[in-house]
C-alpha cells in the first residue's frame, strides 16, 4: 500500500468515525417529553381516536413543551404544537422533513397512494406538483375564476328556493365546481353520481384516518392476515373502500376522455393538459400524471373547501355582529350589485372574516404527517430517523400569543386602521400545511370561500331558526372529528335581505 492509499484510508476512517460519533451523540440526547410508555405497546393506548388535536394541545401544556414524543408499537411519533417549531422543522429543515410516512391502510390497501398529499417526497410527487402548478398558478386565475363565479351564482337562487337544504346545496355546488375545474363535467342539481362518489370517498378516508382505529398502520404485517380470521373483518370493509377509490380516480377521467373523443368536452384541467402533452416524453406516463392530478383537484375541492364554506355559515349564525359588519362594508362598496373578484381589495373586513374562518375552525386541524428522513436534533431533543412528525394546526391557530382570545370569532384581529395588518400571522400559513408540502391550491380554496362569503352576505341574512312556537333555536353546532372536519347538520334561517336583494339573487344565474 503506497503513501497516498494510506492517506485515503486514514481519511475514510476519520470521516466514518466522526459520523459514528455524531450519530451516537444524537442518540444519547433525550427524546422530547410525553406520556409514560408501556412495554411493547408504548403509547398505543394513549392515542385518542377523536379530536386528537385537543388532547395533543393539552399534553403540550401538561409537559410544558411545544414538541412531544410518543411511541406506538415501535413507531416514533413527534407532535408539534407551535408555529415556531413547525416553521423551524418543516420549512427551515425541509430537506429532512418533506416526506410522508407509509400509510399502510390508506395508500397501500385502499389505493390512495396517487394522492399528492400522501406521496413520499420524490420524483412522482414532483411531477404531479409541476402539472398542478403549471395550470393552477395564481397568475392563471382566468382559467378557474370564471368557473368559481358560475358555481356561486348558480348556488344562490337554489338556496333562496330551499334554504333548509343549504348544506346539501353547498355540497353539490362545491363538488360540482371541483368536477368542472378538473374534468369539465357538469353535475345534476340533486343526487349527482359524481357528487355522491365524492361523499363516499371522503367518508371512507375519514374512517380510515381515525388514529389507532386500524392496527395495520402500526403493525403493517397485519395486512397479510386472511379476512376469514377472527378480528380481520376490517379487510372486507377495506375491499369496498378500495373500489370507491378506483371509481373516484377512473370514472370522471374516462368520462372526460369520452367527451374529448366526441368533441363535446368543456374546458378543464384534464382537457387542457391532454392537449398540451410534452413532445418527446412518454405520452402514457404523462396521461397517468394528468389523471392523478385531476383526481387530486377533485378530492381537495370537494372536501376541504366544503368544510370552510360550512364553517362560514356556522360563524355567521353564531356571531351575528361579524355578519352585520361585513354586510355594512359590502353595502358601501357594492351599492346594490353582486360582488366580483376585483372588489376584494376594497373589502378588508370581509378578507379578515375569511382569514378568521380559516383560523377559528380549520378544515384540517391536524396536518398530514411528515416523516423524518434522518436523525435530527432540535432544542436539545433527539428526533429519531423515520419518526412520524405531526403538526397540530389547531393548537397553532389557537395560540394566544398570536391570536388573543382565540375561542372568539373576531375578524378585527387581522385589521389595523381599517386595513389588513401584515404583522398578524396569516392563518393560511398554518391551515394549508407546511414547508414543501403546503397545499399548492390554497389560493383557489381561499378565493372561492371569499366569493361565497361576499355573495351570500351581500344578499342574505343568516340567523337563528325558530321552532314550531316561533321561538328562536339557540345554535349548538358540533363538529365531526376526522382528517377533514365538517359540522353536523344544523338549522338556521337564511332569508333575502330585501326585495332588491331577492331580485339580485334571482338574476345571479341568468348569464349561465
Amino acid at each position: 500500500m503506497n503513501y497516498n492509499d494510506k492517506l485515503l484510508l486514514l481519511a475514510a476512517f476519520v470521516s466514518t468515525f466522526f459520523v459514528y460519533l455524531r450519530i451516537r451523540s444524537r442518540r444519547a440526547l433525550p427524546l422530547p417529553p410525553g406520556p409514560k410508555k408501556l412495554p411493547v405497546l408504548g403509547n398505543l393506548l394513549d392515542i385518542p381516536t377523536s379530536f386528537e388535536w385537543i388532547t395533543y394541545a393539552r399534553w403540550s401544556k401538561d409537559y410544558n413543551s411545544d414538541i412531544l414524543h410518543l411511541r406506538a408499537a415501535g413507531n416514533d411519533i413527534v407532535l408539534i404544537n407551535s408555529f415556531k417549531v413547525a416553521n423551524d422543522l418543516f420549512d427551515k429543515r425541509s430537506s429532512v422533513y418533506s416526506s410522508r410516512p407509509k400509510f399502510t391502510l390508506l395508500t397501500e390497501l385502499m389505493g390512495w397512494g396517487w394522492l399528492m398529499s400522501a406521496m413520499v417526497y420524490g420524483e412522482p410527487w414532483k411531477e404531479r406538483r409541476r402539472f398542478f402548478q403549471k395550470y393552477f398558478h395564481p397568475g392563471n386565475a382566468a382559467l378557474y375564476q370564471p368557473g368559481q363565479m358560475e358555481s356561486v351564482r348558480k348556488m344562490m337562487p337554489r338556496i333562496l328556493d330551499a334554504p333548509e337544504e343549504f348544506m346539501s346545496i353547498t355540497r353539490n355546488a362545491v363538488a360540482g365546481l371541483a368536477l368542472s375545474i378538473a374534468y369539465g363535467i357538469k353535475v345534476e342539481e340533486t343526487n349527482d353520481p359524481y357528487v355522491n362518489l365524492a361523499h363516499e370517498a371522503g367518508d371512507s378516508v375519514t374512517q380510515a384516518s381515525v388514529p389507532g382505529a386500524f392496527l395495520v398502520d402500526f403493525i403493517p404485517i397485519l395486512k397479510y392476515v386472511p379476512e376469514y380470521i377472527p378480528g380481520a373483518g376490517w379487510k372486507k370493509k377495506v375491499k369496498v373502500w378500495r373500489q370507491i377509490q378506483e371509481n373516484f380516480r377512473e370514472l370522471p377521467f374516462r368520462a372526460t376522455l369520452k367527451d374529448i373523443a366526441s368533441g363535446s368536452a368543456r374546458p378543464s384541467f384534464t382537457s387542457n393538459s391532454l392537449e398540451k402533452l410534452e413532445p418527446g416524453v412518454d405520452a402514457a406516463h404523462q396521461t397517468e400524471i394528468i389523471k392523478d392530478t385531476a383526481g387530486i383537484v377533485f378530492a381537495a375541492g370537494a372536501d376541504t373547501t366544503l368544510s370552510a364554506i360550512q364553517s362560514f355559515f356556522v360563524a355567521m349564525l353564531c356571531f351575528p355582529e361579524a355578519q352585520l359588519k361585513a354586510q355594512q362594508e359590502l353595502d358601501r362598496v357594492l351599492k346594490g350589485r353582486l360582488p366580483e373578484f376585483e372588489d376584494e381589495q376594497d373589502l378588508p373586513y370581509l378578507s379578515a372574516l375569511v382569514k378568521e374562518i380559516l383560523r377559528w375552525q380549520p378544515a384540517t386541524p391536524i396536518a398530514v404527517p411528515h416523516f423524518a428522513s434522518e436523525d435530527d436534533i432540535y432544542d436539545g431533543y433527539h428526533i429519531p430517523k423515520r419518526a412520524i412528525v405531526i403538526g397540530n394546526a389547531w393548537a397553532m391557530l389557537q395560540d394566544e400569543n398570536d391570536y388573543p382570545d382565540p375561542s372568539n370569532f373576531r375578524p378585527e384581529r387581522f385589521l389595523k386602521d381599517g386595513k389588513l395588518d401584515p404583522s398578524v400571522r396569516d392563518p393560511a400559513q398554518i391551515a394549508f400545511g407546511f414547508g414543501r408540502r403546503i397545499c399548492p391550491g390554497s389560493h383557489i380554496a381561499t378565493s372561492v370561500l371569499w366569493l361565497t362569503a361576499a355573495s351570500i352576505l351581500s344578499t342574505f341574512n343568516i340567523s337563528k331558526a325558530v321552532d314550531e312556537n316561533g321561538m328562536p333555536i339557540e345554535p349548538n353546532v358540533e363538529y365531526k372529528s376526522g382528517l377533514i372536519c365538517h359540522p353536523y347538520p344544523f338549522k338556521c334561517s337564511i332569508k333575502p335581505r330585501s326585495k332588491e336583494a331577492e331580485a339580485l339573487i334571482r338574476s345571479a344565474a341568468d348569464s349561465y
